[in-house]
């Protein structure tokens, strides 16, 4: 009878029930496994989100959000034909002949020289122009001491641009009149101190020295008797045309070959910079608004350099100046005091938003590490 024969499947099936339901909660595992980690992927990348929202909204306030909209659709009022995105320094007649109107102006100056200048160097400042007029410069001055008639008596005066504001620095002009759009049909642009000897100078011979060799960011040697010398790379060199480097073997810093840091490499002072049309756009966004006398900026000039700064910056020293060394913004001791302790202050403040903003910039910190593990890689036994 088969209700009586023995039972030999209700093992195998209980073992293969068992066994189903171990790999049902195998799958389960996985699957809560995997959404965890989706969950906490979904997390973290809308945390970073957050935090970069957060920062834009920090560094730009709700307020500025329109201007940050597309430039096509501020100008979509207008036919392209009609927009005219750039424009110059350049000094324009109230009146010219027809036939020059049908010909159009052909514009010859392509470099620049800005200076900030006060009346008690009139006549330094004069020997300046002298030299770069011939040479097709546009003439920028900046007057800080509020005294502008007192140049129109100079040849020159009606060729040059004359922007008045009391008691500004070179920094404050240069930020606010001299933005990269407004110079973009200049080769260079020098920005200058008003207390310079010219007399070992010749603007063309420079530019000649300085296209030829690739500067990117330059300045002139210093004469060895030249007051004020801060750093031993901006001193001529006698033997040399120019030079890329400083090399001192003796007191706190050192410099050899093997250092790629300013002011060893790559480094021009504040008074006499030259810089290429592309470098002056990277160094306009470097200038801080509101850090007016520009201490600490030298030192980060060379990361303008349109690529590596130990070859884009450099030294001219067959065209040298003299440095004067004449303090006359804030003249007074009492004043003098005041502008260093500002200066210092300024300073402290440039390098903390500096190392602010590269720990928040991960992107440049890897791509700066790449440049100079290239670098190094590249390097020959042979001195520039």
């Amino acid at each position: 009878m088969e209700h009586g024969l023995p039972s030999t499947t209700k093992p195998s099936l209980v073992k293969k029930i068992n066994n189903a339901q171990d790999v049902s909660k195998s799958w389960w595992r996985i699957l809560a496994l995997i959404c965890t980690a989706l969950l906490i992927f979904w997390y973290k990348t809308t945390h970073i989100q957050f935090e970069d929202t957060d920062l834009e909204e920090s560094d730009y306030p709700i307020d500025m959000a329109k201007e940050s909209e597309p430039v096509d659709q501020k100008l979509k009022g207008l036919p392209r034909g009609i927009i005219e995105p750039r424009t110059d320094l350049e000094l324009k007649p109230l009146w010219s002949s027809s036939s020059l109107r049908s010909k159009g102006v052909e514009m010859t100056n392509r470099n620049l020289l800005a200076i900030p200048v006060g009346i008690k160097q009139k006549s330094n400042v004069d020997a300046i122009v002298k030299k770069f007029l011939p040479a097709n410069f546009t003439v920028v001055l900046f007057h800080y001491d509020g005294n502008m008639d007192q140049w129109l008596d100079l040849e020159w005066s009606s060729k040059a641009i004359h922007i008045v504001a009391q008691d500004q620095t070179k920094w404050w002009f240069a930020k606010r009149f001299l933005h990269p759009d407004v110079l973009s049909i200049y080769d260079y642009i020098f920005i200058w101190d008003e207390d310079l000897g010219v007399e070992n100078f010749s603007p063309e011979r420079y530019l000649e020295i300085v296209k030829s060799e690739g500067l990117e960011i330059s300045q002139p040697a210093l004469d060895s008797n030249s007051s004020g010398i801060h750093h031993k790379i901006t001193v001529r060199s006698s033997t040399e045309i120019f030079h890329r480097r400083v090399y001192i073997s003796k007191g706190n810093r050192k410099c050899s070959y093997a250092s790629v840091d300013p002011p060893c490499t790559g480094f021009v002072e504040g008074m006499a910079p030259v810089f290429s049309r592309a470098a002056w756009f990277c160094t306009w966004n470097l200038i801080q608004n509101d850090l007016v006398h520009g201490w600490g900026m030298d030192m980060k000039l060379g990361y303008c350099a349109q690529g590596d700064r130990t070859k884009n910056v450099g030294i001219v020293d067959s065209e040298y100046i003299f440095h004067q060394g004449i303090q006359t913004l804030g003249e007074s001791g009492h004043s003098e005091k005041k502008i260093r302790r500002q200066s210092t202050w300024e300073l402290q403040t440039f390098e903390e938003r500096w190392n602010k903003a590269v720990e928040q910039d991960k992107n440049w910190i890897k791509s700066n590490n790449r440049r100079l593990r290239h670098k190094r890689t590249q390097e020959t036994a042979t001195p520039a």
